[in-house]
């Protein structure tokens, strides 16, 4: 199997596992190794006291993207810490666009930028996550 598959395959086993992302109904853009982009509509029931979207929202949408980029190699990760910015609000009715970019991968650890822009192109919320990886695989390659 190539990297690229190998990613798309690992995406659609977790995506398979992972209700709370389809609920929150976010899609997968697109999926390489290392790489994620997801979107997400801001619906009413993700809109705070200030009439934008809750930032546990947006965080979400950026650890969904971390969490498929770091799991693209058919190793199961898992977040180990992360740091949160909020630059701008989210607006209801608008598509969020979060994009992780695999910074560092050595060993069990890596390092992964996510960046969540609104449908202007304005940066909504910049997330940095660190990962672990752990035991298991997401499929079998031997299966192809």
């Amino acid at each position: 199997m190539t990297p690229q598959e190998i990613a798309e395959k690992s995406a659609d086993a977790m995506w398979a596992d992972d209700p709370a992302s389809q609920e929150l109904g976010m899609r997968i853009e697109s999926v390489a190794p290392g790489c994620a982009v997801l979107s997400m509509e801001i619906r009413r029931d993700m809109v705070n006291g200030h009439g934008s979207c809750h930032g546990g929202f947006s965080y979400t949408l950026a650890d969904s993207a971390f969490a498929f980029a770091c799991n693209s190699y058919n190793d199961r990760v898992v977040g180990q810490h992360c740091s949160v910015t909020y630059i701008s609000p989210g607006n209801l009715g608008e598509r969020l666009t979060a994009t992780a970019t695999e910074v560092s991968r050595a060993g069990r650890s890596g390092i992964y930028d996510v960046t969540v822009t609104g449908e202007d192109g304005r940066t909504v919320v910049l997330f940095r996550g660190h990962s672990r990886q752990v035991s298991g695989t997401h499929f079998d390659e031997q299966d192809g």
